[in-house]
């Protein structure tokens, strides 16, 4: 027997509202006896972290009533949803982010007492197809509630034969979905990042269910990538950066420190009987300027020569700059700017030396009440041994210079680099961080090729370099993947009309009558209610069924309003010619869980 699952055309990572489509491929060397075949559609969420021990100095205390973190009340010091969440004990949480589930033999018409069907020897292939939607289905707890129990023996919406002992195919219980906090946001992306901490995956599972004691089930599974759709973008995102848009920068101006005096030795001939004679400081004058000759210049020329000075410390002001919104993409480069500005009227040259843009990711991870944070870093751009003038020598103060994006232009982002998402259990934001290296004069390479083919040995000034950090604390990582068209016409529309609907003035309000009026109005008898109290269900204990009550369908979450205009769109997302870009969050999709699966 060999079962496997064949997907028609698989991408490189599937986003949302991709159709995902395939076969289940079952090869029998001998006739079986098939109850029913169902195809799941799943994606998990999951974290696990370790409760901090008792003994730790940082916890002396506890929370809340001297609990500790992870620990609920009547817990007895830890426990909360599982009883077993106490100090040193590691607790997990695993959210369905997807969960929709297709019989595809027998027939979804197939009444509930049929008989299991024997297959024939040979092979079986039986088609499949899943939608992916938008957002997440943990969240719509009505649906979760809806969800459990067993497939194929007449439950939850997929009839089918069963077999002895009224054995079936076991489906998610969606009653612990309602024990755990939930968002409801875009479907997040596929990442394994941290090993036995946080993972999400998506799979395509099919069991086959063998009707018959002792008689196991055949069980298959297939991961898939998964890269969700970018939001609409801003309108100023679409056009070119400039003076006029809005623009998000980090900038932060400094002055560098007056040398201290040169020693110039004095040149005299040296003999046994001749003492040595003190050496003499040169100092730079701050006012020198051109020689004062016939024939110096135009007048201009001149005014500015008694602006700029030689020898005055250079103040500068480097502003790093990006288009507001700060958005940066997927395996695209940075649009960055960068800006010099001088402060000073000084005639000092300040070289940029070296460069370094690192992205800094920072996921958020939540376990029950536990909470951790990791830090990821990645080297988007890393030059040096530069020598670029920021500034000429000749420039007025306040003069602004750009400086070219070759520097970073040809460096994109690490195909490794997930969009920014947010997810009931975990949540992942950037920041950006530049460094720049300025010297004030030449760097010392070039100052030692300049006195390796220079004729005398001249003094070299030694140069001031220092690292300007520059910041931006929150940017946004889209995935690339950009919407339909239509959609994000739909979308603007469904926002105008907000706007138009809340920029209507108010309906004037009746006139209310005077007080008077109800002075002589009697009494109304006291309401009698009919239909009698209706009793307040536990969300840990759904509601069961009444006798003679029949079990109620399968049904999916209510769809959100950007999946209803979705379910009407016909085309693909991405052209089938269209090439997809790389994404690496997942290092082996068919991989096991690094997850422990029980607490």
């Amino acid at each position: 027997m060999s079962l496997r699952i064949a997907l028609a055309d698989p991408p490189d990572f599937y986003t949302n509202l991709d159709v995902i489509t395939g076969h289940v491929v079952l090869h029998l060397p001998r006739p079986e006896l098939v109850g029913a075949i169902v195809v799941k559609l799943e994606g998990e969420s999951r974290t696990a972290l370790a409760a901090p021990f008792s003994g730790d100095p940082r916890y002396q205390g506890g929370g809340p009533g001297g609990r500790l973190p992870g620990s609920y009340p009547g817990s007895g010091g830890g426990g909360g949803l599982h009883s077993n969440a106490q100090s040193g004990n590691i607790v997990s949480e695993n959210h369905k982010i997807l969960y929709r589930v297709s019989q595809v033999f027998p027939q979804v018409g197939t009444p509930a007492h049929a008989a299991p069907v024997n297959l024939a020897p040979g092979q079986h292939a039986f088609p499949f197809s899943f939608k992916l939607p938008f957002n997440n289905a943990c969240a719509d707890s009505a649906a979760m509630a809806r969800i459990g129990g067993l497939a194929g023996a007449g439950g939850y919406g997929l009839p089918g034969p069963a077999g002895i002992f009224g054995s079936g195919i076991r489906v998610m219980d969606g009653s612990r979905q309602l024990m755990y906090r939930h968002v409801t946001r875009t479907l997040p992306p596929s990442f394994t990042g941290f090993p036995g901490r946080a993972e999400i995956r998506y799979y395509v599972k099919v069991t086959v269910q063998r009707p018959g004691l002792l008689r196991e089930n055949w069980r298959q599974h297939l991961g898939f990538k998964f890269l969700p759709i970018e939001p609409p973008r801003p309108q100023n995102q679409e056009k070119q950066a400039d003076g006029k848009n809005r623009e998000a920068y980090a900038r932060r101006p400094f002055t560098f420190q007056e040398r201290s005096p040169t020693p110039i030795p004095e040149k005299k001939k040296s003999s046994l009987f001749t003492r040595k004679e003190s050496t003499s400081l040169a100092v730079p004058s701050p006012t020198a300027g051109p020689s004062n000759g016939a024939g110096s210049g135009s007048s201009s020329t001149a005014d500015n020569a008694q602006t700029l000075q030689d020898g005055l410390p250079p103040s500068i002001e480097m502003s790093a700059r990006l288009p507001h919104p700060a958005i940066l993409t997927c395996n695209q480069p940075i649009p960055l700017r960068l800006i010099a500005r001088k402060l000073v009227p000084s005639r000092e040259v300040v070289h940029l030396v070296s460069l370094q843009v690192d992205l800094v990711g920072s996921t958020h991870l939540r376990c029950q009440e536990l909470h951790a944070a990791e830090q990821t870093r990645w080297v988007v751009v890393s030059r040096s041994n530069l020598a670029l003038p920021l500034c000429g020598a000749d420039d007025p103060v306040g003069h602004e210079a750009a400086l070219p994006d070759s520097l970073w232009r040809a460096a994109p982002l690490p195909n490794t680099v997930m969009p920014s998402f947010v997810a009931c259990n975990l949540d992942r934001e950037y920041s950006l961080e530049l460094r720049l290296g300025l010297s004030w004069g030449l760097p010392p390479q070039q100052q030692q090729s300049s006195s390796m083919f220079g004729k005398g040995k001249q003094p070299a000034v030694q140069p001031q370099a220092i690292f300007l950090p520059l910041t931006f604390s929150s940017v946004e990582v889209y995935s690339g993947v950009t919407p339909p068209p239509e959609l994000v016409a739909r979308m603007q529309q469904q926002q105008q009309q907000q706007q138009q609907q809340q920029q209507r003035p108010p309906r004037p309000r009746p006139q209310q009558p005077q007080p008077q009026q109800y002075q002589h109005v009697p009494p109304l008898p006291p309401r009698t209610n009919t239909a009698g109290p209706q009793a307040a269900h536990d969300t840990l204990y759904p509601p069961q069924l009444r006798p003679g009550q029949e079990v109620p369908p399968y049904d999916d979450a209510p769809p959100s309003y950007d999946e209803a205009m979705a379910e009407e769109l016909t085309g693909p997302i991405l052209p089938p010619g269209q090439a997809r870009p790389a994404y690496s969050g997942v290092t082996n999709e068919n991989a096991p869980s690094t997850i422990p699966e029980k607490n």
